[in-house]
């Protein structure tokens, strides 16, 4: 099976009204549609532009804010998902549920549902300065391009959730990013093929680019959209399918096929995923019936 992923390298501003965000959105997926995309993604915390808009009494938002605009950004996303039927990844939105701030990844599908996937693992700054809580499960959705997972960030630097997701069945992990330094990107963009590598997998990851000059922790970001594959004779020598310009407001497209990564999993130059020593990795018993 063959699909097509755009990734939007979001370029963070000020703004002054929600329109002005809906009218950047709907341009990066026009531009996905005009392509053909099958699926287009948006980076980790994207949103966080809403908070530059000011309140009554010209004080900046907070994150504690943010998710005052969920009703504005489900319907927005919704709408163009159905509009253009593509799987749109909408970056990571702040949610509040029983009290408790979440970051979540949203997956809005071409007939109208929207499923939900929270970050299970947060950095000292969503803990300490944001308050935000961990997600507790990782879920694999189906479309009908394939099963997918959604990690974001920090999720995808640790390799047993994706060796969880791959058991599960995904062949495409979305890894909506947010990074603020070089640091911090490197270690995403090194651990995304890593995570390739070990599980035979498509990752798709972008960042987000700009500054919001008001908006604490967001002031700087460093980040690069990218396609990356396992490093194998089908795919790119260097795992890269395509890739974006640094720090650039742009989007990415590329072309993947789920029976190259079949292929590599059967008879491939290494066979990582198959040979895995699940006989001295004890956690992973329960998963060994998942070999394909």
């Amino acid at each position: 099976m063959k699909l097509r992923v755009s990734a939007v390298q979001y370029h963070l501003h000020t703004i002054s009204s929600f329109e002005q965000f809906s009218n950047q959105v709907e341009h990066y997926i026009k531009t996905a549609a005009e392509f053909e995309s099958n699926f287009i993604i948006f980076p980790e915390f994207f949103t966080t532009q809403l908070l530059s808009i000011s309140n009554n009494q010209e004080e900046p938002l907070t994150i504690q804010d943010l998710p005052n605009f969920t009703e504005q950004y489900l319907s927005l996303f919704k709408n163009l998902a159905t509009q253009t039927k593509m799987h749109i990844i909408g970056g990571t939105h702040i949610l509040r549920k029983g009290g408790q701030l979440y970051n979540v990844a949203h997956l809005f599908y071409p007939d109208g549902r929207v499923a939900e996937q929270s970050k299970l693992h947060l950095t000292p700054t969503e803990i300490k300065e944001w308050k935000i809580t961990p997600g507790e499960k990782l879920e694999v959705f189906e479309t009908d391009k394939g099963k997918i997972a959604m990690l974001t960030c920090y999720d995808i630097e640790f390799p047993e959730i994706v060796r969880i997701a791959k058991a599960k069945g995904a062949d495409i992990i979305f890894s909506p990013s947010c990074t603020d330094d070089r640091h911090g990107f490197h270690r995403v963009r090194y651990t995304s093929h890593a995570r390739a590598i070990e599980n035979q997998i498509y990752v798709v990851t972008t960042g987000t680019v700009g500054s919001l000059p008001t908006i604490d922790f967001m002031r700087a970001n460093f980040g690069q959209a990218a396609v990356i594959t396992p490093n194998d004779i089908p795919f790119p020598p260097r795992g890269i399918q395509a890739e974006g310009e640094m720090n650039q407001d742009m989007i990415i497209t590329a072309d993947l096929d789920l029976n190259l990564l079949y292929q590599v999993r059967e008879s491939g130059s290494v066979t990582t995923w198959r040979d895995r020593r699940i006989d001295l990795y004890p956690d992973w018993l329960p998963e060994k019936t998942h070999s394909t």
